[in-house]
């Protein structure tokens, strides 16, 4: 029995494939990295530089996905899924921090486990911006983006669909209200801290100005406190 030429056919298509694997892989890593990069940039809010690395982990991500386009196993063996979850996590972030409308799946063109991937660890990313604005006093913007994660949050919670479908997004989304909990908490505490500095500047003015009787003197103390 000659099997010569069934075994060579088989080597043709398995050789075929692997070429497409190993042009895919290094140029999802690619990808990856460029988009890991340009969330970086965001956060330093060099936006140029970020929309760029996004431009780079696009063409990265094309690349990889031309070279696996007759291969539908290898497409969907995860690293590309991985790969665009990265990308579509860097669009949203730029959105958020920009406050722009999100983009969608379609416009992004990527799959939409992986957009929706991508939408939860964004919303981590919104969580550091928050906390950053809060460090700069910016309470106003930083209720803002947190009502965005909270939109974001909706969305997630309606996909109620098994993990095999969209790639674990059940823990993500865990993760997630989490997430938006805890800064919904930050936010109430620097408020809280907030108003409390607003009301001992008032008071520090009115003692200035000798608005408050008995208290022209500037060296007065607070009501109900001991004098030195």
């Amino acid at each position: 029995m000659d099997l010569s030429d069934l075994a060579a056919s088989i080597r043709e298509r398995l050789d075929a494939k692997n070429a497409a694997r190993e042009r895919a892989l290094p140029a999802a890593r690619r990808s990856i990295r460029s988009s890991a990069n340009a969330i970086r940039a965001i956060h330093r809010l060099e936006f140029d530089d970020a929309r760029r690395l996004i431009a780079e982990s696009r063409s990265a991500l094309d690349e990889g996905l031309a070279a696996v386009e007759e291969q539908a196993d290898i497409r969907h063996a995860g690293y590309l899924q991985d790969a665009q979850k990265e990308y579509a996590e860097a669009n949203l972030t730029l959105a958020l921090v920009t406050e722009t409308d999100l983009p969608g799946p379609d416009a992004l063109h990527v799959e939409d486990a992986a957009y929706l991937g991508g939408m939860s660890d964004a919303i981590g990313e919104g969580r550091r911006r928050v906390l950053d604005l809060l460090r700069t006093g910016d309470l106003v913007q930083a209720e803002r983006l947190h009502a965005a994660m909270e939109e974001m949050y909706g969305v997630l919670v309606t996909m109620d669909y098994p993990d095999a479908i969209t790639m674990n997004l059940r823990r993500a989304t865990d993760v997630s209200r989490s997430l938006v909990e805890k800064t919904r908490g930050d936010l109430a505490t620097s408020a809280v801290q907030k108003d409390l500095r607003d009301a001992l500047d008032r008071h520090a003015d009115a003692l200035r100005d000798g608005a408050l009787p008995g208290r022209s003197d500037p060296s007065a103390t607070l009501p109900g406190t001991p004098g030195v």
